[in-house]
């Protein structure tokens, strides 16, 4: 057990097994990085991390209310079997390479967060930064509420259930992913992905949906979405007006109407019916 203390040398509690910190602070003017690398069995609780790189090569590690500040640049790498709970997790890079690692009640301000990882969950959690969860795989997202650019590039194996996204140029390249029963807010949505499928969801924003291929949409709203669909494989039941369909290369578009419908490309031989909204739904 350490209580109460303060750290700030390089390695200050390097390859420590079984170990519970509470109440203390990796911060100081002698602005030592990688506090807990090669560390096992580790408990951090109501801790304050101000300086870089943390928890490397760790392996069953738990954090508490604790803060990861702006300053713990790539706090998570490399490591495995991580619990997380209402915490703060504010710098760049905060979690890479890591697998098995569940993060619940977590507040997140970090771009690049979530690369490379494998079995990944969260839960009722917020977050915020660029390029997040790119090339991950087996993820597990309830109840999280998400803003950045490029989120979900290049994902594999993944169910998101209850979530809102305001997010552009999402799931571009994903495959093997479900989306249900959520909020998705921005442009170019999902282009070049496979297997994804997308249930009792909204959709908002331009050019959703392009060049996809074994696309489902099952009971979905469609808003402000024009050029839908561009030479993608789908089949869709929507359940409200939509703005524009482009050019769907394949399948079957169930809609109550549609403002515009473009073919302009002979390949163009995705069939769009109109039916009543309560047929839809």
């Amino acid at each position: 057990m350490i209580k109460n203390k303060t750290f700030d040398e390089e390695r200050a509690l390097y390859g420590v097994q079984n170990v519970r910190v509470t109440d203390c602070s990796f911060d100081g003017p002698a602005d030592g990085e990688s506090a807990f690398k090669e560390a096992r069995g580790v408990q951090a609780d109501r801790c304050f991390f101000n300086l870089r790189y943390p928890f490397w090569h760790d392996h069953g590690l738990k954090i508490e209310h604790s803060e990861l500040t702006g300053l713990c640049r790539a706090a998570l790498w490399y490591s495995e079997d991580i619990e997380i709970n209402d915490s703060k997790l504010h710098g760049i890079k905060a979690l890479r390479e890591c697998s098995r690692a569940k993060l619940r009640g977590c507040d997140i301000v970090s771009p690049e967060f979530g690369w490379s990882g494998q079995d990944i969950q969260l839960e009722d959690c917020t977050a915020e930064g660029d390029y997040f969860m790119m090339r991950s795989s087996r993820l597990a997202f309830r109840e999280v509420r998400m803003k950045g650019k490029y989120s979900f590039q290049y994902i594999e194996d993944a169910v998101f259930e209850n979530c809102r996204f305001d997010t552009k140029d999402a799931f571009w390249h994903a495959k093997n992913v479900t989306v249900k029963n959520s909020v998705i807010k921005g442009e170019y949505l999902a282009w070049y992905s496979e297997n994804l499928t997308f249930v009792g969801c909204k959709i908002i924003g331009t050019q959703p949906l392009c060049y996809c291929k074994n696309l489902r949409l099952i009971d979905c709203e469609m808003v402000d979405t024009d050029l839908s669909f561009e030479r993608s494989e789908v089949e869709a039941t929507l359940t409200a007006p939509i703005a524009s369909i482009k050019n769907p290369l394949c399948g079957h578009i169930f809609v109550p109407a549609v403002g515009e419908v473009i073919r302009d490309i002979e390949e163009a031989g995705g069939e769009i019916r109109i039916v009543d909204p309560c047929r839809c739904a």
